[in-house]
């Protein structure tokens, strides 16, 4: 895990941080991430194509965030959150949320939104992605989360 970009992230002051892991903030935040989804769905049928793109985002990053807490990983950059969980579980797992920041940035910086067409499908992307972070958390047995532990201690950098 030589990844220069995860090394900054333990450098910064809201970075990565090793903390307990935390069942129930992690279960928290699986909650939110699907009420996001729930509200991405209502801006999209009342036509808010904006924030149905934000909504997206967020349930994405809730569901990814609770997997971080379920591990005992804290850290307060979404760059950075996204690029821990890309290197436990592979780049792939993260290329749906990574395309969706990028679109939330245009929608809420530069009033660059997507056709209703292109956020139903993000939608149904976040679905999988949401779904797929459920199942991932509530499945972790103590030596899964230890081994991710060791993997992404600032020591391994």
């Amino acid at each position: 895990m030589g990844n220069s970009r995860l090394k900054w992230c333990f450098r910064l002051k809201d970075g990565l941080r090793i903390v307990d892991p935390n069942r129930r903030l992690s279960k928290s935040y699986l909650e939110q991430a699907k009420s996001s989804l729930l509200k991405a769905v209502k801006d999209l049928k009342d036509d808010d194509l904006l924030w149905a793109t934000v909504a997206i985002y967020y349930a994405e990053y809730y569901a990814l965030y609770s997997f971080l807490q379920r591990i005992g990983v804290k850290c307060e950059n979404h760059t950075c959150s996204i690029l821990a969980v890309g290197s436990l579980l592979g780049k792939e797992k993260v290329a749906t949320i990574n395309d969706h920041k990028a679109k939330r940035i245009d929608a809420q910086y530069y009033m660059k939104v997507d056709r209703a067409s292109e956020i139903e499908s993000m939608l149904k992307e976040a679905k999988m992605f949401v779904s797929f972070f459920d199942q991932l958390v509530y499945g972790l047995s103590e030596k899964d989360i230890d081994g991710y532990r060791k993997n992404i201690s600032p020591e391994c950098k």
